[in-house]
């Protein structure tokens, strides 16, 4: 048995409709670990983290997130494929449910909050069905102190039920998994799943309506980290193109690696108080801070172990979407509070599976907020549901799943915040070079760090006209010469030795961003929409 610590604080969730449970609150990351195996959840790996398998679903499922259509969001939020209302009567019932699963069971409940800068910060009650999933929480969000958690005031509440099954013709949902925001009672309620990233996806959804509405904030999908002489850098970017391993520099101080807000002061300040990584193919030799921080208190997901519990990083038989959480103090150099000053250099990162933009590309600000709102990269397989290989993707913002305003709307804040700032952005391509997805290979790791590296040195940060190359379908100035980067490397045409396959694909991706860019265009004036590439009809 766990001998559980004893707390100076108990709790009851009668207020919530839970009733008769047995509550574990704030238990240890150490205590929760050991539950978890005790109750034959998950087993120890041999770098002594924990290790779960998440069950039928191994990645987000965007089509069973809804809203709350109310008086708070119906005019505000941006209705569509993305932001799927919900009826408010419908959610009553269906939080009856699921907290009347929950009742006379065992629950563990963790108070913690998310915002590292404290005039933004927003408390939240965790309450899971699952000592890993409560465990996933205190990685995630930011841990209040003994003395906060005296007179904790939760303004969020998670309910988390991965057991608890939906019936979609009585319940309103789509099958029998749900992830639901109620912006007028607070509360994001998720069944289901066990997938843990739709708990960590909640809450940045939820402040990425409450930051810019109530508190004129820019929430931003991103990862972000500061050098020596206090140079903030960002770096925007879907899941699997490179936010985390980019951001985890041993030279630089991690602020954080997936959520941030820009203030009005000037600073931007970290979301979470962990994070969430990727780990397909991961090694120690290309990635050694993440490796590292695979330890005790972080939970491996879906991974593939042998009998003395080595983990197989390459094997993917469960899903491509791997990952690990871990507290951001599993790693070494970071910027303590997690805050940092207006950044000097923006990166927005995409795979791309077509295998034409260049490695790495300095942007005009008209680029900038057309290449923002577009927000192109590919879906990498088995981050999404249904999602087999990867599939070229426009996501607005770099995080449109996530965001329940227009895109017009962070992208006025984003261009209005680059031009007081003067902030030099940079387009870089993590994706495929030598041809497309199947024909063509990953970008080298190796070369993509040595890129952002010569930004942040100043090596690339001075634009004279012949050491760029301006792209003649996307426009965009790619340079000629990167110290660590061979120089053919730099030019995507020349790796294709076709130059009629290549202008060929070039176009069609060129014709796709200009597709995709009309529904916007009604929200965007002409100094936006020359940021766009070159258009050719076949």
């Amino acid at each position: 048995m766990v001998n559980h610590t004893q707390t100076t604080k108990t709790i009851s969730l009668e207020k919530y409709g839970i009733k008769n449970a047995k509550v574990q609150y704030q238990l240890s990351a150490d205590e929760l670990h050991e539950e978890t195996i005790e109750k034959g959840q998950g087993v120890e790996a041999s770098s002594g983290a924990l290790a779960v398998k998440t069950g039928e679903f191994t990645g987000r499922s965007p089509k069973d997130r809804f809203i709350v259509k109310d008086s708070i969001t119906e005019d505000k939020v941006w209705w569509g494929d993305i932001n799927l209302p919900f009826d408010s009567e419908k959610f009553d019932n269906l939080y009856d449910k699921v907290v009347d699963y929950l009742s006379e069971k065992e629950v563990l409940v963790r108070d913690s909050y998310a915002c590292a800068d404290d005039n933004y910060r927003l408390n939240i009650r965790v309450i899971n069905e699952y000592p890993w999933s409560n465990m996933f929480a205190y990685n995630m969000f930011l841990r209040p102190t003994e003395e906060e958690l005296k007179n904790f005031d939760p303004e969020w509440t998670i309910v988390n039920a991965p057991g608890f099954m939906a019936n979609p013709e009585i319940d309103g949902t789509r099958q029998h998994n749900f992830a639901i925001l109620n912006f007028t009672k607070k509360i994001a309620l998720i069944g289901g799943t066990g997938y843990t990233g739709e708990i960590k996806k909640g809450i940045f959804s939820a402040l990425n309506f409450i930051l810019p509405v109530f508190k004129n904030t820019l929430p931003m999908h991103c990862s972000a980290n500061v050098g020596k002489d206090g140079d903030t850098a960002i770096f925007f970017g879907l899941s699997g193109t490179g936010k985390t391993t980019l951001s985890t520099d041993p030279n630089r101080s991690l602020i954080g690696d997936d959520e941030h807000g820009w203030t009005n002061e000037n600073t931007v300040f970290n979301f979470e108080g962990g994070c969430y990584a990727k780990v397909i193919n991961l090694s120690a030799e290309k990635e050694p801070e993440i490796y590292g921080a695979i330890k005790k208190g972080a939970i491996l997901e879906n991974v593939i172990m042998d009998d003395n519990g080595n983990v197989d990083f390459a094997d993917t038989s469960i899903t491509q979407n791997t990952r690990v959480s871990y507290p951001i103090y599993h790693i070494e150099n970071i910027k303590q509070p997690s805050i940092g000053k207006n950044p000097k250099n923006i990166f927005f990162l995409t795979a791309d599976a077509f295998g034409v933009l260049p490695p790495i590309s300095k942007l005009t600000p008209s680029q900038a907020a057309y290449h923002f709102i577009s927000g192109y990269t590919a879906k990498v397989a088995g981050t999404e549901a249904g999602v087999v290989e990867p599939v070229p993707s426009f996501s607005a913002c770099f995080g449109a799943p996530f965001m329940p305003l227009h895109p017009a709307k962070y992208a006025e804040m984003l261009s209005k915040k680059m031009k007081e700032a003067g902030v030099n952005v940079w387009l870089v391509n993590t994706g495929w070079t030598g041809g497309p997805y199947g024909v063509g290979k990953r970008m080298e790791l190796k070369y993509t760090r040595a890129m952002i590296n010569a930004v942040l040195n100043g090596d690339l940060g001075l634009y004279n006209y012949e050491d760029y190359h301006i792209h003649s379908v996307f426009g965009v100035a790619q340079p000629r010469h990167c110290p660590g980067v061979p120089s053919e490397v730099l030019s995507p045409r020349t790796t294709w030795n076709d130059d009629k396959a290549y202008y060929t694909t070039a176009f069609k991706l060129s014709n796709a961003f200009r597709e995709n860019f009309k529904q916007f265009e009604a929200f965007a004036n002409e100094e936006i929409r020359r940021g766009g590439p070159q258009r050719y009809a076949f």
